[in-house]
């Protein structure tokens, strides 16, 4: 990932969280699609960071079924607890690779219920 791309999905994060501007937000959902591995991992570190304010643009991924693998992961680590019942659905998907990150992301909240360590945006 260049400087370019990190000062964009910074500015797409600052914008989003500033503003709340849906856009800005779903920019960095889009980018976790990108084919280049530190563009996925920045755009899911600031989803996750943004907590619940992510939780209605990766409720929008899944049922669009939009970068899954990854979007499931962050609905586990942003404690999204109401998008539970989609990511059981989603453990019997016919791409294994969508079926593994339900499962993770179910044990990742589980893991938080747990603990009692889910975020709150």
């Amino acid at each position: 990932m260049g400087p370019l791309q990190a000062a964009r999905l910074y500015a797409l994060k600052s914008l989003w969280s500033a503003t709340g501007l849906r856009s800005a937000g779903r920019a960095l959902v889009n980018a976790l699609g990108s084919p280049d591995e530190g563009v996925r991992t920045v755009a899911g570190m600031f989803l996750v960071q943004a907590g619940k304010q992510a939780e209605p643009l990766i409720e929008e991924a899944i049922h669009r079924r939009q970068n899954l693998p990854a979007a499931l992961l962050v609905a586990g680590d942003i404690g999204a607890f109401r998008l539970e019942p989609e990511l059981r659905r989603l453990t019997a998907d016919a791409d294994p690779d969508v079926a593994r990150a339900a499962k993770d992301g179910l044990r990742i909240l589980s893991a938080q219920q747990a603990t009692g360590s889910n975020q709150r945006g």
